[in-house]
């Protein structure tokens, strides 16, 4: 199999849906990659398992079917956890222990507010004891601060990443890079 060779995006990139501040926008560095498959998609997951890490909060944007869910089975063979991964639709949380760390796997589609995901008490998720990956991150106040740019030590804490369709099983990948 042909992995994608991962090039970082014309630098600086900027993310219309990053806090601004002032009227200036937050400049991030990014890497942007292409899928061609869903196995690729895991597979790109599966090499962030292998140097993620503890404390890590991984924050995945994308519409449904995009191939989040997809990208966090990789993550989870990456840390070298066997149990089968699914989406935590209904259940908004899979914890999955046995790796090298555990991952705690949230997904916020059906909590439409900030309310509802404070009433869920997840944040508990935001400082973990192995790594937390949250699908439809972006309905979650707490990981997209305004008006302050996050902190250095923040950041390292925090990355994000963006799975965009781009064809039938094509996906435009784009995440974080501090090193970009």
């Amino acid at each position: 199999m042909n992995l994608p060779v991962e090039q970082p995006a014309t630098p600086p990139f900027v993310f219309p849906r990053f806090p601004t501040t002032r009227g200036r926008r937050y400049v991030v560095r990014v890497a942007e990659l292409i899928s061609h498959s869903p196995a690729e998609t895991a597979t790109l997951g599966e090499h962030w398992g292998r140097t993620v890490a503890c404390g890590c909060v991984i924050a995945l944007h994308g519409d449904l079917g995009a191939g989040k869910t997809q990208w966090v089975k990789g993550l989870a063979r990456g840390l070298g956890i066997t149990a089968r991964v699914h989406s935590p639709t209904f259940t908004l949380v899979n914890v999955y222990p046995g790796g090298r760390l555990s991952l705690f796997h949230l997904d916020l589609y059906r909590l439409e507010t900030p309310d509802q995901i404070h009433e869920a008490g997840l944040e508990e998720y935001l400082t973990p004891d192995g790594v937390t990956v949250i699908e439809w991150a972006e309905r979650w106040p707490l990981l997209n601060p305004e008006p302050a740019p996050p902190t250095a030590a923040a950041s390292r804490a925090l990355r994000r990443v963006w799975i965009e369709i781009i064809g039938d099983t094509q996906r435009r990948i784009y995440h974080e890079d501090p090193g970009a």
